[in-house]
């Protein structure tokens, strides 16, 4: 389902990777979830971070708690829906990363945590769309959806979704608003797997509050309930 990712790298070696100033309150995440702040980097201001909530919340849905469901768009949706299709054309984002986790059902309510990453170790940007709104203060917001893909041939051994991976070479014209719309729906589709790798970690990664480096390194497969698997 893609619902957690990671954006490890230090603050130099990010804003060399996406060309971009960052902020101060940069600081390495192993365990990004949705309702979170989290960089990105917008087509209305593609110099800088800016720092969204995860979450897509319409300007007629200003509850919080609505974005909860909201975080993911489907590539194959945003043509159909007018909503969808009009953030496509206005309100693009990149948003930075380095891994994503996902889920392995390998019993009926058994778990196994994966994480997924470019095969050079390198950071890398996933596709999305952003969204202003007011709370009830009054106060303008912004949050932003990651817009998932039908996965590739090494996710799929885990779940039928993956983040979109824009091209690094293709990144400008994400951002760039004179972009077609059919190009940018070419976009859209799985990156190679053999550009990515895989590796089982600690089921310490469905805790949305823990977030520290050891939650990307390799562990023995096991499910949110300690058993430990012979699947890999």
């Amino acid at each position: 389902m893609s619902s957690r990712y990671t954006l490890s790298k230090p603050p130099e070696e990010v804003a060399r990777r996406f060309k971009a100033d960052v902020t101060d309150s940069y600081e390495p995440r192993f365990n990004i979830a949705p309702t979170q702040l989290a960089p990105v980097i917008t087509s209305d201001s593609p110099k800088g971070f800016s720092f969204f909530y995860w979450g897509l919340i319409s300007k007629w849905a200003n509850n919080k708690s609505i974005s909860e469901r909201l975080y993911i768009t489907r590539a194959e949706q945003i043509p159909e829906k007018a909503s969808a299709k009009t953030a496509l054309m206005e309100r693009r984002c990149l948003i930075p990363a380095d891994g994503f986790y996902d889920w392995k059902k390998v019993s009926k309510k058994g778990q196994v945590p994966y994480y997924f990453f470019e095969k050079q170790h390198q950071p890398f940007a996933m596709a999305g769309l952003w969204e202003e709104f007011e709370d009830d203060e009054g106060e303008q917001m912004h949050s932003f959806t990651l817009i998932t893909c039908a996965a590739n041939q090494l996710v799929s051994e885990a779940s039928d979704r993956m983040p979109v991976m824009i091209e690094k070479s293709r990144e400008s014209a994400w951002l760039n608003k004179a972009t077609p719309f059919e190009e940018l729906v070419s976009m859209l589709t799985p990156f190679p797997a053999l550009q990515m790798q895989r590796h089982p970690v600690s089921s310490r990664v469905n805790n949305i509050k823990y977030d520290a480096p050891d939650l990307i390194l390799p562990a023995a497969p096991s499910d949110q309930f300690g058993n430990y698997t012979l699947f890999d």
